[in-house]
């Protein structure tokens, strides 16, 4: 969970006007949604019951040092990109279009920011399939999906262990957060029988949902492992 920063802190601090990180806030459906991007590649989103607590999720979601100024008058991207949000919290994935800062994410983040926002609902992958292809190892992917800043742009709950189990959301090993990644993973299961890859994402290779759901209602991990 991201620590907020302090309110008085949501317009940041920036050296030249044009060079702020700017951030978007919007009302769509019951909920605020925010971003925080810079010549339209995102470096942050956030959904919250208020506009307040999406403000400050979406400043504590910046990578550290950040610069960064409310944004003014808007843009057809900007009205894109937050409706996007709203699209995907609603499970419409049909034009999940985006460009991330990666000066900003640095890397491996964007990297594997980018792999697991490709695996479609009805899948799931591992830590270690995306770390394999971000050239880094299990654990970092952990913890950057622990840490996720652009959800649900990344659907960090499509990530699961080895054995299809699902540790590590949130960094939990047991109790709500792993409820909460149970329940979302439930109501995206479609059906699907077999193992794909992604052409796209460098040929990752995602599993049917049920494979996870199998291992939580019995108990024991089904044949293969991935």
């Amino acid at each position: 969970m991201h620590k907020a920063r302090p309110d008085n802190c949501i317009m940041g601090t920036t050296k030249k006007d044009g060079d702020a990180v700017r951030l978007w806030l919007r009302k769509l459906d019951d909920a605020w949604y925010g971003l925080a991007e810079t010549g339209g590649r995102l470096v942050a989103t956030a959904r919250a019951a208020s506009e307040e607590d999406a403000s400050q999720a979406l400043v504590a979601a910046l990578p550290p040092s950040t610069s960064y100024a409310m944004g003014k008058g808007g843009s057809a991207e900007i009205d894109r990109l937050l409706a996007l949000l709203a699209k995907l919290e609603a499970g419409d994935e049909s034009a999940k279009h985006f460009d991330l800062a990666v000066e900003l994410l640095g890397e491996p983040a964007a990297t594997v920011y980018r792999l697991v926002a490709a695996v479609p609902q009805g899948y799931v992958t591992s830590y270690g399939r995306v770390a394999t292809l971000a050239g880094t190892i299990a654990r970092s992917v952990g913890r950057l999906m622990r840490n996720n800043p652009l959800y649900p742009i990344v659907p960090c709950h499509r990530v699961v262990g080895a054995d299809f189990s699902l540790v590590g959301y949130r960094g939990a090993t047991c109790g709500p957060d792993l409820d909460a990644k149970l329940a979302r993973l439930r109501a995206e299961a479609r059906g699907y029988q077999k193992a794909t890859s992604l052409p796209a994402a460098g040929g990752l290779l995602v599993f049917p949902v049920e494979r996870v759901l199998i291992r939580v209602d019995r108990g024991t991990p089904p044949p293969g492992r991935s």
